[in-house]
């Protein structure tokens, strides 16, 4: 009775792969149930919130805590020309704190953390799990059964079912939220570059303040070799450089809040009436487009709040939440407060207020302290950048670059060696380039308000499709977040031209980078995915080309989840043999923080059972490993051995449908022929057999992997070495093929543009893409393939 063929993608469901490392005797809505509490939010004590409230300081709040270094002076460049512009400032920094750390980022924004995971790229996997907005279609049903992959239901007739399909309906509307996560992203690299250049620049001005006879160069010389030696000790990580940063904050924290309470006491506590926001109003009106101008000043104070965000993952909200509250908002306030107070007695001294307001019997160890403190707040941004890279990384954003994980302990810290080296060149050029804080001071706004304007535009998006927010509270939230950052936007516009086009430029040329790398990408995936071959052309392949078996496993790398790649046709092609065992291994991210190891790996049978063809699907959330560790390929070779287990149980266990869950495939006959459907597509049509076997084709065949010559003779039920799968256990053939050798297949595809493309097309393809392809790092050398076992299969496609 004649049976029909189920090709490779008609079996890529649910059931047609195998999640291993199950226990069969524990049911699977049990261990969903039990995976699921593991990576469910965990309650915490009292005691060890406050110890990781402890913590955080040193981590999240360095760069926010070094502010009032460099606040007043870039207000204030010219000096100040009455109190009343005093008051007026300040009053504007205490409802810039209140409205855009205090509510909108601890309060708000925090809550949309991706499992923990901060930064736009969590936002975006967020998003690309609600909606369909990826632009890299790699996604399969079963990702969606993650237990790390949540997601609630959208009603149809709902707001958020309505902007999902106005999303999804576009390509144009999914590149732009790209885009501006992309924007968001290169903007935070701006910030790991401006960051330390100010902050180290400004604590070692505190030396000129005591002597003022001292040249610019020599302040300018000594936060060179405070920035060179912060980078140089980055690949020792977080973990190991960072255990004094938290009693540094901590004690940076409140000598800049006790220095404050002094100096209000002592010099004018008029300065309390900051706190009416009539105040903001005379400033801004009595100062016309200067007093406008200066809210690019004012806007640093606020700065790192954004990193707050990126760099979330190591503490749970609660902890972050109380820190702030607790200890960092009470003393800026403090700090900014008794800095006003010094400069309503001492208005021409905006320049150093910060170290002239500082007592003398104190100055030197708090100069100390303040230097340390700019050196952890330069620290939480680069680690932030290194976060967003690897994130950028797992989304196809970034070309392959070496990723090294700093911390046995703490998976999230890691350290990136050629961005490390670019962040400290440019740094060095920024700091050298400007000497002074003031043109610093307006690049470093300008990243800063551009991020946030960036996360108010995607948190719109969280509150309707996530949270499912009233629109009330959707438009309160948009209306009040957008009326503070674009009128910061404004002012930093007017300094364009004084400083603020060097993140403009930096984000510009990342963004290329960036924007190139994964057109490229997803054109080389849509080739994958139109140039596939179904497996039925692999099995026509038998009479036609005398297609021969030899001895050993080839894995064969792919970005396809489903169907023959392109590449291992042109390679059976153009030389008609394969190994006795073939696996297609498709490493792929998906956009979740972290996928569990007991729900890593995807394994399936595709084929006949005796053709021994196989598919291993790995993945990997962005927080997981990017260069594959050194046991990938035994995992591999071991959830393979374990779905042959499983599956020979199941084979004898029932004729039940109940097992077709696991993705049994017994082709009892292959009564099809291959014919072409006029589009390409191979199909199957039900006459006479001509595919159930292969022709018989004796061959002598030499690998440097086998150190001897083998003769394979190949014929109907056959394998490898001669030997009748009927009589040989499958997992004994296995094991037997694994000695034999393996070897890793690799396409090496070279992407170039059309020869009727645009010029700009071609620029980009040709030459942008084709150099980033050519620095960046190998799949070879991501996947740790020995040299001595890799096959690179060549091939060019146009687009």
């Amino acid at each position: 009775m004649a049976s029909s063929v189920q090709t490779d993608e008609e079996s890529d469901t649910r059931g047609g792969m195998w999640i291993l490392d199950q226990k069969l005797d524990q049911p699977m809505d049990e261990e969903a149930g039990r995976l699921r509490n593991m990576y469910r939010e965990k309650k915490f004590s009292a005691l060890l919130l406050l110890r990781l409230a402890y913590q955080s300081l040193g981590v999240v709040y360095g760069d926010l805590g070094t502010s009032p270094l460099y606040v007043f002076y870039n207000t204030f460049p010219h000096g100040v020309n009455n109190s009343e512009d005093v008051i007026g400032a300040l009053s504007l920094i205490i409802y810039s704190l209140t409205l855009v750390p205090l509510l909108k980022y601890v309060f708000v924004v925090l809550r949309a953390n991706d499992n923990g995971q901060g930064g736009t790229f969590a936002l975006y996997s967020l998003l690309c799990r609600h909606a369909n907005i990826k632009t890299i279609p790699n996604q399969h049903r079963t990702d969606e059964e993650l237990t790390t992959y949540s997601r609630s239901t959208i009603h149809e007739r709902s707001f958020a079912a309505k902007t999902k399909r106005l999303l999804e309906e576009q390509p144009f509307r999914k590149n732009a939220i790209l885009i501006l996560v992309l924007v968001g992203t290169c903007m935070v690299i701006g910030d790991g570059i401006l960051t330390p250049a100010i902050s180290v620049l400004s604590a070692a001005g505190g030396i000129k303040v005591n002597h003022p006879e001292m040249n610019n160069g020599i302040v300018v010389l000594v936060a060179v070799v405070i920035l060179v030696g912060l980078f140089s000790v980055q690949h020792y990580g977080t973990d190991r450089v960072g255990w004094l940063f938290a009693p540094i904050v901590l004690l940076w924290f409140l000598l800049i809040g006790g220095i404050g309470i002094f100096n209000i006491w002592k010099y004018d506590s008029s300065v309390l009436k900051a706190f009416s926001p009539l105040y903001i109003y005379r400033y801004l009106r009595r100062g016309g487009i200067d007093g406008w101008t200066s809210l690019g000043g004012i806007l640093l104070s606020i700065t790192g709040t954004e990193a707050l965000f990126a760099d979330l993952a190591h503490f749970p909200v609660s902890a972050v939440q109380i820190a702030f509250t607790v200890v960092v908002f009470p003393c800026l306030l403090l700090a900014y407060s008794g800095q006003a107070a010094y400069l309503m007695k001492n208005m021409t001294h905006a320049q150093d207020a910060f170290y002239r307001s500082i007592p003398d019997s104190i100055y030197w160890p708090v100069f100390v302290v303040a230097t340390a403190a700019a050196i952890v707040a330069s620290q939480a941004t680069i680690t932030a950048t290194f976060s967003i890279i690897k994130q950028a990384l797992a989304h196809g954003c970034f070309p392959r670059v070496k990723v090294v994980y700093t911390s046995k302990k703490f998976l999230g810290q890691i350290y990136v060696p050629d961005i490390n080296w670019i962040l400290m060149i440019l740094c060095i050029a920024v700091t050298a380039g400007f000497k002074n804080q003031n043109q610093i001071g307006n690049a470093y706004g300008t990243a800063v308000v551009i991020v946030m304007l960036v996360t108010t535009l995607l948190m719109i998006l969280i509150m309707i499709l996530v949270w499912r927010c009233h629109w009330i509270l959707v438009l309160a939230f948009t209306g009040l977040s957008l009326i503070v950052e674009c009128t910061y936007f404004s002012a930093v516009l007017f300094k364009i031209n004084q400083g603020g086009w060097v993140p403009l430029a930096i984000a510009a040329a990342f963004l290329l980078i960036m924007y190139v790398w994964h057109y490229g990408t997803v054109k080389r995936y849509e080739f994958e995915m139109h140039s596939k071959v179904s497996m039925a052309w692999i099995l026509g392949l038998g009479p036609s080309l005398g297609l021969v078996r030899v001895p050993g496993i080839g894995l064969v790398y792919t970005e396809l989840a489903s169907g023959v790649p392109h590449i291992f046709s042109h390679f059976i092609t153009n030389l008609p043999a394969i190994h006795s065992v073939v696996v297609f291994v498709c490493v792929k991210y998906l956009p979740v923080y972290t996928v569990p190891e007991e729900e890593r790996f995807l394994v399936k049978r595709i084929g006949p059972k005796n053709f021994h063809m196989f598919r291993c699907v790995s993945r990997y959330g962005y927080k997981d490993l990017h260069k594959k560790d050194d046991d990938f390929e035994k995992k591999l070779f071991d959830n393979l051995f374990m779905f042959v287990r499983l599956e020979s149980m199941m084979e004898g266990c029932s004729d039940s449908d109940e097992y077709s869950l696991y993705g049994q495939e017994t082709v009892q006959s292959m009564d099809g022929q291959l014919n072409n459907n006029g589009n390409g597509n191979t199909v199957w049509s039900n006459t006479d057999p001509t595919v159930d076997s292969i022709v018989p084709v004796p061959v002598t065949v030499r690998s440097p992997n086998w150190h001897s010559n083998v003769n394979v003779t190949l014929g109907p039920g056959s394998s490898g070495q001669g030997s009748n799968q009927n009589e040989v256990d499958e997992l004994e053939f296995l094991n037997n093929c694994r000695d034999a050798g393996v070897v890793h297949i690799l396409g090496n595809t070279v992407v170039r543009a059309r020869r009727d493309s645009r010029f700009h097309k071609k620029i980009a393809v040709d030459y942008i893409y084709a150099f980033l392809r050519k620095i960046c790092r190998g799949n070879s050398v991501i996947f740790n393939v020995p040299h001595e076992s890799l096959l690179n299969v060549g091939q060019i496609f146009y687009v």
